[in-house]
């Protein structure tokens, strides 16, 4: 083990000796704001993973595009949530942007509104106006609203300052009602949905 951690140790102070003029331009690259991606491009990520249930999944997404534009990132993960008036959400997943890296997020929040039951999802969330990966991490407040048993596709918006996000969501349960919520995004995973 010892061995390991001191080569890999060797590794990275001679990469970052060897790289040391490129540093500055590689850290500026990753704050830059993420570029747009396509309409077929998500459609495409999207199928990949909602698989055969994604038969609605092309026309939110245009539907999207045609509201808000293209977007610049995109978070594809799972969550699961569940509410009796005041419930909670909690996800996970990863980010995706063309030029600025793809990174871990979690995701939670409360909720209060008329709304009871309980479901698992696949979630894709679509990102708009996104200026650094960074500004990711903060809450987006929005009304949503939800029915189905068994099984459910549907989306919602959430907004904070310019940003939003767009969460598409297909899981299994069972939930009716419309709550008034937000959702907090992390770098690191945590149990307080506040």
């Amino acid at each position: 083990m010892q061995m390991n951690a001191l080569s890999r140790r060797q590794v990275v102070s001679g990469l970052g000796a060897a790289c040391l003029g490129g540093v500055s331009s590689v850290a500026e690259a990753q704050y830059d704001r993420p570029q747009k991606f396509q309409t077929k491009e998500l459609i495409d990520s999207g199928h990949q993973f909602f698989g055969t249930i994604s038969r609605g999944l092309a026309q939110v997404v245009e539907t999207a595009g045609r509201r808000w534009g293209q977007p610049n990132a995109y978070i594809l993960g799972q969550e699961a949530s569940g509410a009796f008036f005041a419930g909670a959400r909690f996800g996970e997943g990863k980010m995706y942007t063309r030029n600025a890296g793809d990174r871990p997020v979690y995701w939670q929040g409360p909720s209060l509104g008329f709304d009871a039951g309980a479901d698992g999802d696949r979630t894709m969330m679509l990102v708009y106006n996104l200026p650094s990966t960074e500004a990711l991490y903060r809450r987006f407040g929005g009304l949503d609203g939800s029915a189905y048993f068994v099984g459910g596709f549907g989306f919602t918006a959430l907004t904070a300052d310019e940003i939003i996000v767009v969460p598409i969501r297909s899981g299994l349960g069972a939930r009716l009602g419309v709550n008034l919520g937000y959702l907090k995004f992390t770098p690191t995973s945590t149990w307080n949905p506040f």
